[in-house]
């Protein structure tokens, strides 16, 4: 059995020869920041118009009926003192059912807008991801991230990427 083994230093150069070509090759790293992208590209700002124009109506009706509701809230202040026990019961009843639906109405706006802002979010964040990967194909990067907790400036490809995604029409 003897003559079938190498020694160990032999099969280390034979590895160490083998793999010379892979480490003589350049491991590149990207890295896209997302939040740039999210302010910068193209299609991020049409998303936030876009956004904009779907909730003004609602937003300026939550707005109007808030201002409202205040004048009414200091308008019964006012007169609470001059007013019978009854009828200032019943406005003050009045006032916290207005309150009530205005901040019903408010929390539904929150969460449409929020669902909105995250559908438009994701469609974003699709077509970045599709130009990232092929930036990346394109200059040959080994693994591209999006979140690190430092990344040195010249790995930085967001430029490139948001620049790309510009192009796209």
């Amino acid at each position: 059995m003897k003559h079938l083994s190498r020694p160990w230093w032999v099969v280390l150069l034979g590895l160490l020869a083998l793999s010379a070509p892979v480490l003589a090759q350049e491991f590149r790293v990207g890295f896209v920041n997302t939040d740039r992208i999210f302010r910068e590209a193209n299609t991020a700002k049409a998303a936030q118009v876009k956004l904009e124009q779907e909730f003004s109506r609602r937003e300026k009706e939550l707005a109007d009926l808030g201002a409202s509701i205040k004048s009414s809230s200091e308008k019964f202040e006012r007169e609470a003192p001059t007013l019978a026990e009854s009828q200032r019961v019943q406005r003050q009843k009045q006032l916290v059912d207005q309150d009530r639906e205005f901040q019903r109405k408010r929390r539904e706006f929150q969460e449409d807008l929020t669902s909105r802002k995250n559908e438009e979010l994701q469609q974003v964040l699709e077509r970045a991801n599709r130009v990232v990967k092929q930036v990346a194909e394109a200059e040959k990067y080994d693994v591209v991230l999006q979140e690190a907790v430092y990344i040195n400036p010249k790995h930085d490809i967001t430029d490139k990427v948001i620049k790309a995604l510009n192009a796209v029409k």
